[in-house]
């Protein structure tokens, strides 16, 4: 048997063989707490003096994730009983080691300020300009995050309660008119009323990043995903939504919210996102399975000036006379086209005739040598490249990349591990992606100084 083993995510090694002084150095040289700083210090110079080491207290934040310390508890404990750590940290002598109400303080300030999401846009852009990022081909995912609230309880149904003896008599035969517009307008202001990511995803595009993006539902829900093996595992929390360079596995942008919205409806807000916030980044190809299969996310693609390859979702579609799995047109003996080019002036697929028909018992000159599909006829089914081309295969098997990096995150960044409770797990969601592309940040630029190199 052959093994395959895959590119790993990024070394790591070297930063970890160093002695924890020297990787906590490198890494905040990269990132930078005084935005951070400013959020939770005070704003005024009366009053009562500040007694904590605010500085120190954003260190451990981030060198918890780094150090994979599971709760806030067994990161001031260690700070209390190891000198060396604390100091690695920031605290000196004098100053005494903050309790988890202090933390979770400091926490609740960061909560409701932009802060990280302004640091992750600062770090990306250094690594584009640093020549690190690419973002030819993008990826988007969704990955299940189990919440730390308490999960809600079934409600009993209540025996007291009598069931009614008869049941209400419907009007039979149809509606008159009258009733059917009184229906259809209750129905449409239902509707209308609906949360925005309750509605359908054509709905978000005439919204801007910021808009969508102050809407999303951030309270825990139950959720159901398939697995890789087609089963439905539930689990009650949160959805992490990444969108991910496919060659430098960085986090261009992560988004959080309930467990039980689609994963879909923040396909628009991702890459809404890059124009907005990555306005530098110039994409080609947008890569997602088949979940993200609608028409209005290869529009916004198209809007980006990117083509998305997205997994074909049949949703039980009956198959096509004269056309095969990959919608590629088919002989008389039953042979697909091949794939041969694009044409972008006309935005026409060219498919030619199989190499079967050189010797097929049909041929008798007739059969048609070309056929030309307009990619506007329908966005789904033709592709570019088209479906089934060996190029497509090629570009679409980089998607894997954001598997990895959702992978990643929760083995090593402390995202299968959230610590708080309600919208205040969104602050562990942004600290496990802020750190991660403050270390991949850091290796990179180990890397290219230790080759020699001098950065773009």
């Amino acid at each position: 048997m052959y093994s395959i083993r895959q590119e790993e995510l990024f070394s790591l090694h070297e930063l970890l063989k160093m002695s924890t002084s020297d990787s906590y150095a490198l890494v905040f040289e990269t990132l930078n707490i005084t935005p951070f700083l400013k959020v939770v210090s005070k704003k005024s110079i009366n009053g009562k003096p500040t007694e904590l080491n605010y500085p120190a207290m954003l260190v451990s934040l981030f060198v918890r994730v780094m150090e994979r310390i599971p709760t806030m508890k067994d990161l001031i404990r260690r700070l209390r009983r190891s000198v060396e750590f604390s100091t690695q940290c920031g605290f000196k002598g004098s100053d005494r080691i903050p309790s988890e109400a202090s933390y979770s303080r400091m926490i609740r300030k960061l909560q409701g300020s932009s802060v990280f999401q302004e640091t992750h846009n600062s770090l990306i852009h250094q690594a584009f300009q640093e020549g690190f990022i690419d973002a030819t081909a993008v990826a988007m995912d969704a990955t299940h995050i189990e919440a730390r609230d308490r999960q809600p309880k079934k409600q009993a149904a209540d025996s007291s309660d009598e069931l009614p003896t008869e049941l209400l008599k419907k009007k039979r035969g149809r509606k008159s008119k009258a009733e059917r517009d009184q229906w259809l307008q209750e129905q449409m202001e239902l509707e209308a009323n609906r949360p925005l990511f309750e509605k359908k995803v054509e709905e978000q595009l005439p919204y801007s990043f910021a808009e969508l993006s102050e809407q999303i539902a951030l309270a825990p829900e139950w959720g159901v995903k398939k697995n890789s093996e087609g089963k439905n595992v539930s689990w009650y929390g949160f959805k992490g939504h990444l969108l991910v360079d496919c060659k430098s596995q960085y986090i261009l942008t992560a988004l959080l919210s309930s467990g039980n919205v689609n994963d879909a409806k923040l396909a628009i807000p991702l890459l809404k996102s890059l124009a907005d916030l990555h306005p530098n980044l110039k994409v080609d190809y947008v890569l997602a399975d088949a979940g993200y299969d609608l028409v209005p996310i290869y529009q916004q693609s198209q809007d980006l000036g990117a083509r998305a390859l997205l997994d074909y979702n049949r949703r039980n579609e009956q198959p096509i006379e004269g056309k095969d799995k990959y919608f590629r047109p088919v002989c008389k003996e039953g042979h697909s086209y091949r794939y041969d080019s694009f044409d972008p002036k006309y935005e026409t697929l060219k498919y030619t005739s199989p190499k079967e028909c050189a010797t097929c018992p049909f041929n008798d000159e007739e059969c048609q040598k070309v056929h030309k599909v307009k990619v506007e006829s329908d966005v789904r089914k033709y592709t570019v490249p088209a479906r089934g081309s060996d190029r497509y295969y090629e570009l679409y098997k980089k998607r894997t990349a954001v598997e990895r990096v959702n992978a990643y995150l929760k083995e090593y960044f402390q995202l299968g591990n959230i610590r708080h409770r309600g919208k205040l797990a969104k602050v562990d969601f942004q600290l496990s992606c802020l750190v991660y592309t403050a270390c991949k940040l850091t290796v990179d630029r180990m890397k290219l100084s230790r080759s020699g190199k001098v950065a773009a």
